[in-house]
């Protein structure tokens, strides 16, 4: 029995490549997505397609915290709540959405958008980290908080900026590793709690 070639349609396999540049999604689960989009789901994919369309048009960086916004500065520079004496560095804006989120932190951010890797060719220019150095050194930044995160990478990235910063007359912390809260020491691994023993603080 002689199998017929599937049908060539150009516009479709540039969708499922194009779908294919999101992370964690290879050839079978875009070709999923696009046979979903295209035969069940019509309406969403307009409205994908308008939605990014306009995103790309309009969504920028922010010029003091690097964060994405549409305005040339965010609404978190902007806020006169925000402690100017503190700044917050994160890797990304999902990490900077975290911090916000434990309602526990009312300083301002930068956002490096990504972290230093040597392997990957990414070195201190692709991270902004000159902009990072002029926001820190503006008179106002009083100690720079280190929240990358604790990865080599993320590590390697903390003690760049940590020797960048220290000769500048800045404070510079990073954040506390340990257990977890509500985790029970059994279940948790031995460098957590070995790192946890460290940076033990007093009652």
């Amino acid at each position: 029995m002689i199998r017929e070639p599937l049908p060539h349609v150009e516009a479709l396999e540039r969708l499922i490549e194009a779908l294919r540049v999101l992370p964690g999604v290879g050839p079978r689960t875009a070709q999923r997505m696009a046979y979903h989009l295209l035969q069940h789901d019509r309406a969403g994919a307009e409205r994908l397609a308008g939605a990014l369309a306009a995103a790309l048009r309009s969504v920028h960086h922010c010029v003091q915290c690097n964060n994405f916004c549409e305005d040339e500065v965010c609404a978190l520079c902007r806020s006169a709540r925000r402690d100017a004496s503190l700044l917050c560095v994160v890797e990304t804006p999902a990490d900077l959405a975290v911090v916000e989120q434990t309602m526990s932190y009312a300083g301002r951010y930068f956002v490096l958008m990504g972290r230093l890797s040597p392997l990957d060719g990414i070195g201190p220019r692709d991270i902004g980290l000159d902009r990072l150095l002029a926001r820190a050194s503006d008179g106002q930044v009083q100690e720079v908080i280190l929240a990358t995160n604790f990865t080599n990478e993320g590590e390697a990235t903390a003690h760049y900026i940590a020797e960048l910063l220290r000769p500048r007359g800045v404070k510079v912390s990073r954040i506390a590793r340990g257990v977890p809260v509500g985790g029970e020491l059994e279940y948790v691994d031995i460098g957590t709690v070995s790192q946890a023993l460290r940076e033990r603080r007093g009652l």
